[in-house]
């Protein structure tokens, strides 16, 4: 399929059209930058359905708007999070003992707990602080803005795996609409949440389908790594036309088309800059795949130089192997050994030399690039 754009009218339009998609394919991914219009979509996805009858969860904006502080201005002491229960996402929750659901994809991510008031709907968050004796329980604290939203995000995958599932409280889910899941993610975070996602997605063959959209190149492109490899993802890149007052879809392709130079970019500079962790290595792995598919190659390491320290190129493949697999953690990024270190930049570094991209997107400080 070529690089084709299709236009429409409005929101509604679009909405139809990738709801017609899904009748082929099993994922639809959309990049978009800010402004455009994804939440809205994602409402005018969910609206289509209601109109016989209700079939998607959606996380976006909304989503975590379901959700509200009580700070306890009289007390300040009981402080708790509020849950909006006049909403369906929130409907037989109890019997299904979130809790034990969304502790552990919250472990992943952050140190404190959580207790579900239901009769109330609230949420106490609680922390283990360090004492002299020992530790002690802190509870109705109040979480960061970012805590609260990976926790809100946690509560929303849990759901979704029972959708997934197909729970019976969730068996009316015919749809995942997922927007923009963690704002202002960095390059570490959107790794790890686009990881797990994915793997969710993966975990069975579930009859659901899925729409992802995002603002974030790097988690758009992890997302693509991790589906595209079903065969059943459709990328697109969604843009608002000024003229028309309309919107235009474009099919990216097999390969998006920011994919590599959005990433190489941001290997470059961290090579540059020495701040180079363990996940990295994931990037760098990606697009050693994706130029060996493109060139015709079965494995990546035919895309690594071989040099008189490897002749062969398997001391470095494995390096690849190895450093490239693990869980990741939003809080806890690993920086890499300095041996580990001048490997990357080696590797990085005869790649961007094999495979010449235009040399004003790299910048180096100075001629000794990754020195």
């Amino acid at each position: 399929m070529s690089n084709a754009v299709t236009e429409f009218a409005s929101l509604y339009e679009t909405a139809a059209h990738l709801r017609e998609k899904l009748e082929q394919k099993k994922y639809v991914l959309l990049f978009a930058y800010n402004g455009t219009g994804k939440t809205r979509l994602s409402m005018a996805f969910k609206e289509l359905g209601n109109q016989d009858e209700r079939d998607t969860l959606y996380f976006n904006a909304f989503t975590e708007d379901l959700f509200s502080w009580d700070n306890d201005l009289d007390g300040d002491a009981q402080r708790v999070l509020r849950m909006n229960t006049d909403s369906q996402f929130f409907s037989g929750l109890q019997e299904l003992e979130m809790e034990n659901r969304i502790r552990p994809l919250l472990r992943r991510y952050a140190d404190f707990d959580f207790y579900i008031d239901y009769e109330k709907g609230v949420i106490n968050f609680v922390r283990e602080v360090l004492t002299g004796d020992g530790t002690d329980t802190i509870e109705n604290i109040k979480v960061s803005r970012g805590e609260e939203n990976i926790f809100v995000w946690c509560f929303f995958l849990a759901v979704a795996q029972l959708a997934v599932d197909e729970q019976e409280a969730y068996d009316w889910v015919k749809y995942l609409y997922i927007d923009d899941p963690i704002s202002s993610l960095d390059d570490h975070n959107a790794i790890a949440v686009a990881s797990h996602l994915a793997q969710l997605l993966k975990s069975r063959d579930s009859k659901i389908k899925a729409v992802i959209s995002s603002h974030h190149t790097l988690f758009f492109n992890v997302m693509w790594n991790e589906l595209s490899e079903t065969k059943k993802a459709h990328p697109y890149f969604l843009s608002k036309e000024s003229a028309s007052g309309g919107y235009s879809l474009r099919y990216t392709g097999a390969t998006p088309f920011f994919h590599h130079v959005a990433l190489l970019k941001e290997l470059h500079e961290v090579a540059e800059s020495g701040q180079v962790y363990t996940y990295h290595f994931n990037i760098l792995r990606s697009i050693l795949e994706r130029t060996a598919t493109f060139h015709g190659f079965k494995n990546f390491s035919a895309c690594i130089k071989q040099g008189n320290d490897d002749p062969d190129g398997i001391l470095h493949a494995r390096l690849v192997n190895v450093l490239s697999h693990g869980n990741y953690s939003l809080y806890e990024p690993q920086e890499m050994l300095p041996e580990n270190k001048e490997y990357f930049r080696k590797i990085l570094r005869d790649f961007m030399a094999n495979y010449r991209f235009n040399p004003e997107l790299f910048p180096a400080k100075d001629e000794g690039a990754y020195e």
